[in-house]
């Protein structure tokens, strides 16, 4: 499989490129597709990553479920709310952390030097 932001080959059925980190979207085909799991997120999180997680497996703005999940917590009298939120940080595990690999530069030669003799 071709990653579609930096060209470069990876595995087949992966969610995001080992390189740049971009998701992959797959063209569903006859094939079974790879069922999408639910994780906390290692990059969109301001507490413990749980709505960034809900997000990305949704599919929807990370903002949008922070609000959610805030008002499901006032609505529901703090305690229940707060406790799903942590039970949620306990049970889902967290998603890998995806590191773009640094390439190197490539090496010129250095072009010889000139000596000039007087």
């Amino acid at each position: 499989m071709i990653c579609s932001n930096c060209r470069r080959d990876i595995a087949d059925n992966s969610n995001f490129c080992y390189y740049c980190g971009a998701r992959q979207v797959v063209a569903p085909s006859g094939q079974p597709t790879v069922q999408r799991r639910l994780m906390r997120s290692s990059t969109d999180s301001k507490i413990a990553g749980v709505c960034g997680g809900f997000a990305e497996y949704l599919g929807a703005d990370s903002t949008v479920i922070r609000l959610i999940w805030l008002l499901a917590f006032i609505f529901s009298g703090f305690i229940p709310g707060g406790l799903a939120y942590i039970v949620a940080w306990l049970v889902m595990p967290l998603a890998p952390l995806y590191v773009p690999t640094a390439t190197q530069a490539p090496s010129h030669a250095a072009a010889p030097q000139s000596t000039q003799t007087a």
